[in-house]
């Protein structure tokens, strides 16, 4: 069983990781990586955490020094001091609570669901509509991710939390655009988009 936390470090409460449980449970491997709260995905860099015979058999099928030593440089400096990752997380935080607010205010926004993660997944009425304005998101330099074409999300967009202004500015284009798209009652804008 793999389990991945890349996303543990947005979560809230203490003893989220099952990393402990690797003593009770052979077969389990749990993951972590410095792409997300660290904000080194170029790095490329993660560990498993495993009982030492899954760890033995990992080791035995990885090439031999499968770590640059630019990447090994910038790791070691980014785990030398947490204070800065761990105060990037609190602003992201409280960002990511910011905007779930300030979302689920707009008349064209059905749910925001909870989040544990650097992301909020959110819900747009009518759901039909969500790619085109997605599209038209993107086509004004907003990038979000559409997520309708996922099970149980019709209608969902995933949207990156980022600084307070980021997140303005996300606002301020989703204001200017999504009216056009989610409160008209013209369907002729969603013919190539259906």
């Amino acid at each position: 069983l793999i389990v991945d936390e890349a996303y543990l470090d947005f979560g809230q409460g203490e003893n989220l990781s099952m990393s402990p449980l690797v003593h009770q449970y052979s077969r389990l491997v749990v993951l972590h990586t410095l792409s997300k709260a660290f904000g080194l995905a170029g790095a490329r860099l993660g560990t498993a955490i495993a009982h030492p015979d899954i760890i033995r058999l990992m080791n035995n099928l990885k090439a031999p020094y499968n770590i640059n030593s630019i990447t090994s440089k910038i790791a070691c400096q980014a785990l030398s001091d947490l204070k800065p990752v761990q105060s990037t997380i609190n602003l992201l935080l409280e960002q990511r609570e910011s905007l779930a607010k300030a979302l689920l205010a707009l008349p064209y926004v059905e749910k925001v669901y909870p989040s544990d993660a650097n992301f909020l997944l959110v819900k747009f009425k009518p759901a039909n509509r969500a790619k085109l304005l997605y599209k038209t998101l993107a086509d004004a330099g907003v990038v979000v991710r559409f997520r309708g074409d996922q099970m149980h999300c019709s209608g969902c967009l995933r949207i990156t939390v980022g600084t307070k202004t980021d997140n303005d500015a996300l606002l301020s284009k989703l204001n200017q655009i999504a009216p056009n798209i989610m409160l008209t009652s013209n369907d002729n804008i969603l013919e190539d988009y259906i």
